[in-house]
């Protein structure tokens, strides 16, 4: 019942949508009518659209692993070491809060080819998995933390036997937030430079005055993120059975 009312949801949406784009901004053409946005992308092809997919996806998966590899390793490394957590989140938040559209230009300067739209990809998931993590890694049942240590484990073989397991509900959650995180970030990279990808062809379209394709690329965009998002979901479901529907 949930699915229908989702479906008649979105379907009522695309009524409303349709209306207005052809009545109240039927002059401006700001908001297009879906079916103009539909024809426009049928017109496009998939010949113009998958080029651009392929390099944000690549991208995005890059600055995705590498921000993501960076996140779980640094969360180790405070749970390990409490005594540098406090400076360690502190450096993690100061990454979090730089303007991706201020350091942009600079890693565009600095870089050449991809790496400047990967480690922008990169630095928008680092502090969404680092926080995952951590909550997770000190989830861990304080009994089971307990019982390896009277058998003689340090911490290394209670984060190897224990908190990595406890950790993968809550660090699931931070990587599922963490895939549209990566798309976003790359598309930023290549508004700010790049020769193809999803933010370049936006950038044509709006200077062409292309409004319907402008829309198409945007909800392209949309699509594979929430895609992105639902793929990570799965897994994470897949591999942690015991977690309760909460926790995801």
């Amino acid at each position: 019942m949930k699915r229908f009312y989702g479906a008649a949801g979105v379907l009522a949406l695309l009524v409303v949508w349709e209306i207005v784009g052809r009545t109240v901004f039927a002059d401006s053409r700001a908001v297009p009518p879906p079916t103009k946005i539909l024809t426009q992308f049928g017109h496009d092809g998939w010949s113009f659209y998958w080029p651009n997919i392929r390099a944000t996806l690549r991208e995005a998966g890059w600055g995705w692993l590498w921000g993501n590899a960076i996140g779980i390793g640094f969360a180790f490394l405070l749970i390990q070491f409490p005594l540098i957590e406090k400076a360690g989140m502190q450096l993690a938040l100061v990454s979090y809060c730089l303007p991706v559209i201020a350091i942009g230009p600079v890693l565009a300067v600095l870089f050449t080819g991809d790496k400047s739209k990967v480690i922008l990809a990169a630095i928008s998931v680092i502090f969404t998995t680092l926080v995952g993590a951590l909550v997770g890694l000190r989830s861990a049942d304080r009994t089971s933390l307990d019982l390896i240590r009277a058998y003689g484990g340090g911490k290394w073989t209670q984060l190897w036997k224990v908190r990595m397991r406890a950790s993968l509900p809550s660090l699931f959650a931070g990587l599922r937030i963490a895939a549209p995180a990566a798309m976003l970030g790359a598309i930023i990279g290549e508004y700010l430079g790049a020769e193809s990808g999803l933010g370049v062809a936006m950038i044509n379209s709006q200077q062409s005055l292309a409004v319907e394709r402008t829309w198409g690329i945007a909800l392209v965009a949309t699509a594979l993120s929430g895609a992105a998002y639902a793929l990570t979901a799965l897994v994470g479901r897949l591999l942690t059975p015991w977690a309760p529907r909460a926790a995801e």
